[in-house]
C-alpha cells in the first residue's frame, strides 16, 4: 500500500515476461468477466503451445475454473479461452496494454494473453511489481494465487486435480501467492508476496535460475528484516491514473 522500494536491480530493464503476463491477464479481466459464466473452448485454445491444463472444445469451463487454471497451474489454454470469453485475442490484448498504460507500467507490452515469447512482449521487474500490487487488490484475485490444490471438471465425470507451480507459496511461511513463469528464451519470471507481522512485500524476479523460490525468499527474508530495522526506501513505485468514468 505504500509503494516503498526497499531494493531493486535494473528495475526498469525490459525482457520477456513469460507467464508473469497473466498477471496483467487476469487484474485486466477479473472485473469484467463474472466467474459462473460458462465458457466453451476454441480450437485454438485448447490447442495452444506450452503447459496448459487440459481443456476439450466438446466441454463449457466456468470463468472461475479458468482464472483458477490459469493462475494456479499456468495453464495457456485457460489463459485463450479467458481471452475468448473476453471477446476475442485482439480485444483482450488491447485491454491489457491499456490497463498496463493507467497502471504507469510503461516498460510493458502484450502481444498475447499467456506470455509465450514473443520479440515484441516484454516487461520489467518495476512493472511486474506494479500489476501485481495492482491485482492483489482484488479479493478475487488474491483469492485465485493463494489457492494450493483444486479441482476441475473433464470428460466423462471425470476431474482434473490441480496443484500450485508457485513454490514459494508451498514453502515459505507468510506467502500469498502470485505468479511464476518459466520459457527457455526469457529463463525463469516470478512475481510473489508474503506478510509478516503486519507486512506485505512484493518481490519481482526476471531472467533468473528455474530454481526460483529459494532466491525469492532470500530477498523477502531480506526484506522484512530491512523493514524491522527502519532502513531507507530506494524509490517509490508510481501509482496509477484514475479509472475513466
Amino acid at each position: 500500500s505504500t509503494g516503498e522500494v526497499l531494493a531493486a536491480r535494473d528495475p526498469h530493464g525490459r525482457f520477456a515476461p513469460a507467464s508473469t503476463l497473466k498477471v496483467l491477464t487476469a487484474e485486466t479481466l477479473i472485473g469484467q468477466l463474472d466467474p459462473a459464466t460458462m465458457v466453451q473452448p476454441t480450437w485454438d485454445d485448447v490447442n495452444v503451445d506450452g503447459s496448459k491444463v487440459g481443456i476439450v472444445q466438446r466441454m463449457r469451463y466456468s470463468v472461475k475454473d479458468l482464472f483458477t487454471a490459469m493462475l494456479v497451474v499456468s495453464g495457456n489454454d485457460a489463459a485463450n479461452a479467458l481471452a475468448t470469453a473476453n471477446g476475442g485475442l485482439a480485444k483482450t490484448v488491447a485491454e491489457m496494454n491499456a490497463e498496463a498504460k493507467r497502471l504507469n507500467a510503461l516498460d510493458t507490452h502484450a502481444v498475447n494473453a499467456n506470455g509465450l515469447d514473443n520479440p515484441r512482449q516484454l516487461s520489467s521487474p518495476y512493472d511486474l511489481a506494479l500489476i501485481g500490487r495492482e491485482a492483489m487488490r482484488s479479493t478475487a484475485f488474491r483469492g485465485y494465487v493463494g489457492t494450493k490444490r483444486y479441482y476441475m471438471p473433464a470428460p466423462g465425470r471425470k476431474t482434473i486435480y490441480l496443484a500450485s507451480h508457485d513454490k514459494l507459496l508451498w514453502n515459505y511461511d507468510g506467502a500469498i501467492g502470485i505468479k511464476n513463469g518459466y520459457t527457455v528464451k526469457a529463463r525463469a519470471t516470478f512475481v510473489g508476496a508474503a506478510t509478516r507481522g503486519g507486512h506485505t512485500l512484493i518481490v519481482t524476479l526476471m531472467r533468473t535460475n528455474p530454481r526460483y523460490w529459494p532466491e525469492a525468499a532470500g530477498l523477502l527474508a531480506w526484506g522484512f528484516k530491512a523493514l524491522n530495522q527502519g532502513i531507507e526506501p530506494v524509490g517509490q513505485l508510481v501509482d496509477p491514473n484514475p479509472v475513466d468514468a
